[in-house]
């Protein structure tokens, strides 16, 4: 054990504390580590601490502040913008034993779990009491919730239950002092003072660490049918989604795939998609879904779809795997073509279509492969730019078409990112999102509550300062 962090062992204990080869790569990346273009050299924490307590995240943050040392929070490392790798070396903290689900009150629809519970955790523990929590995003299966949450994170069903962030009710949260405060309130709404949850929802760790987080929950539906729409053009596609969510259909998902993504798909799970654009919907209901999906159907068919197919609730799971495995068919469908980078912009929904057909513009001028598919029904667009690592040329094609599908979300009033975050990958945007006023609040903020840098230095800010 280097001596500079025999501190921890002193106080936390062996088991708590790691230093070998292995634990330090695994924490030295995460998902966007496959991309050079985020992480172009990897830095090794210089020791990975587990704490199991409130108690042992106040003495490590306490005690590396004291000693000027980083601290990089670390769950289960699916992020895809390098949020929670160390730049700096230090210390990283690894919250995935901190996995309690401490209460559930079903009278309150609430549910009190510490950060590194897992979305199948929670959804086990609401569903005995005819409970879950709706906004897991895609990745919610192995994924810890302080990641959710400091990653402000959502998925598929956002258009109907929106982001985690609105389902979040209460936080404790250590700050690099080790000061541990409480923000928010179990109560259903609160005007008392700042609002200090918020604040850290979406701060990717640079503010303080969530030790606990009291959810919001709901009652499971009693319906639930699910299917697809299948279309000409991308165009009527596209078309059809903003129709869908300006007419107010309550459609749980709603999911686009263009003909490559429904390509790919197909050659990754084996199934039989045609390979034309089409959106994936569900429906979540108490009574009388066959009326949504009535509505549903007429506003569709409005956009001379080829088929509109509903399926029962026992072949969903199937009509769904198309769309839930494409994040790994990209990787698998070129062995010359690599994702370039997962891009995950947010437009308003009547830009949504437009922001698509850019794309597949400067696909076909640049002669790359860049498939678009997402969470349409939020105007939440994802894309991947398939490049050969060994065409320096071709990469560097890729590196401005991303950054020009970034830079057309932000000037059409989207953002550079719906759920990703900002991390390492996308801090060259922030200004130019919020403008340089706004990026200095921020750092006020960051000063003012970790006034030595401390907590997950060289995330979110432009030039990596904090």
């Amino acid at each position: 054990m280097n001596d500079e962090y025999q501190f921890l062992v002193d106080r936390l204990g062996q088991r708590q504390v790691s230093t070998t080869e292995e634990t330090l790569t695994e924490h030295s990346g995460d998902w966007a580590t496959l991309s050079e273009w985020i992480t172009p050299e990897p830095v090794e924490p210089g020791v990975v601490v587990y704490p199991e307590t409130t108690e042992d995240v106040v003495t490590v943050l306490k005690t590396a502040t004291e000693r000027a040392i980083p601290v990089t929070p670390y769950a289960a490392g699916t992020s895809l913008e390098g949020n929670p790798v160390p730049v700096d070396g230090g210390i990283s903290m690894n919250l995935t034993r901190m996995d309690t689900v401490r209460s559930v009150r079903p009278d309150d629809f609430q549910i009190d779990v510490e950060p590194g519970v897992m979305g199948p955790a929670i959804q086990e523990a609401a569903g005995s009491h005819g409970l879950f929590f709706p906004p897991l995003p895609s990745s919610g299966d192995i994924s810890t919730i302080g990641g959710m949450i400091a990653n402000s994170a959502s998925g598929m069903q956002t258009v109907k239950y929106g982001e985690v962030a609105d389902w979040v009710r209460e936080l404790e949260v250590v700050l690099a002092d080790g000061s541990v405060i409480t923000t928010g309130s179990k109560a259903p709404k609160t005007s008392a003072g700042y609002n200090l949850r918020d604040l850290f929802v979406g701060s990717e760790g640079t503010l303080g660490v969530v030790t606990r987080a009291t959810l919001e929950l709901a009652g499971r539906p009693e319906q639930k049918r699910g299917g697809r729409a299948i279309f000409d053009t991308l165009s009527d596609a596209t078309a059809a989604v903003m129709d869908i969510v300006s007419s107010g259909v309550d459609v749980a998902k709603v999911e686009l795939m263009d003909t490559q993504s429904a390509r790919i798909s197909n050659a990754y799970t084996g199934a039989s998609l045609p390979n034309v654009p089409m959106i994936f919907l569900e429906f979540h209901a108490d009574h009388s879904i066959a009326d949504e999906i009535a509505f549903c159907r007429a506003v569709v068919e409005s956009h001379d779809p080829q088929a509109f197919e509903i399926a029962g609730e026992e072949r969903m799971a199937e009509l769904w795997e198309a769309r839930t495995e494409l994040a790994y068919a990209l990787s698998e469908y070129d062995p010359e073509r690599q994702p370039l980078h997962a891009g995950d912009v947010t437009v308003p929904i009547s830009e949504y279509g437009p922001t698509i057909e850019y794309a597949k513009r400067q696909a076909e001028e640049t002669d790359l492969l860049v498939p678009c598919f997402g969470h349409a029904g939020d105007g939440n667009v994802h894309y991947a730019i398939l490049v050969n690592g060994d065409d320096k040329a071709e990469i560097e094609r890729g590196k401005e078409v991303y950054a020009d599908l970034v830079e057309r979300a932000i000037a059409v009033g989207g953002t550079a990112t719906g759920e990703h975050g900002i991390g390492r990958g996308k801090r060259q945007y922030l200004v130019e999102e919020h403008g340089e006023h706004a990026v200095e609040t921020m750092r006020a903020v960051k000063q003012a509550l970790d006034p030595t840098g401390t907590l997950n230095p060289g995330k979110i800010f432009p030039d990596g300062s904090d």
